[in-house]
């Protein structure tokens, strides 16, 4: 078994936690969701992003807009609906409650 599957299984299973996390401070357009999460070490490309962006939009958790640019054509800024807001605070309770689990069991010393 090799690590690298795990731990991409590890990042697939918070991704959209971190994306609703982002868009519930504001608008955001996809390039600049992609930059945050790199920066972060959230290893992501365009193929992975916008199928949750998707999921997301049609379980109305999150919506977009488009709205014109100087530079191109027009971009999608996405946000977080009231109902996507609920949905993040539920599984922010419950980031905190696998974060305080996992450590508890990770700090333990061994037994000799």
């Amino acid at each position: 078994m090799k690590a690298s599957n795990t731990q991409t299984q590890m990042r697939k299973g918070i991704l959209e936690f971190c994306i609703l996390h982002i868009i519930s401070r504001g608008e955001v357009y996809a390039t600049d969701l992609i930059e945050e999460l790199k920066t972060a070490q959230m290893l992501i490309v365009e193929g992975t992003l916008y199928p949750v962006l998707n999921r997301l939009k049609n379980s109305n958790l999150a919506s977009y807009k488009w709205v014109e640019s100087d530079l191109g054509p027009p971009r999608k800024y996405y946000s977080i609906t009231p109902e996507g807001l609920e949905f993040l605070n539920d599984l922010h309770k419950t980031w905190k409650d696998l974060d305080t689990s996992v450590n508890q069991i990770t700090t333990k010393a061994k037994k000799e």
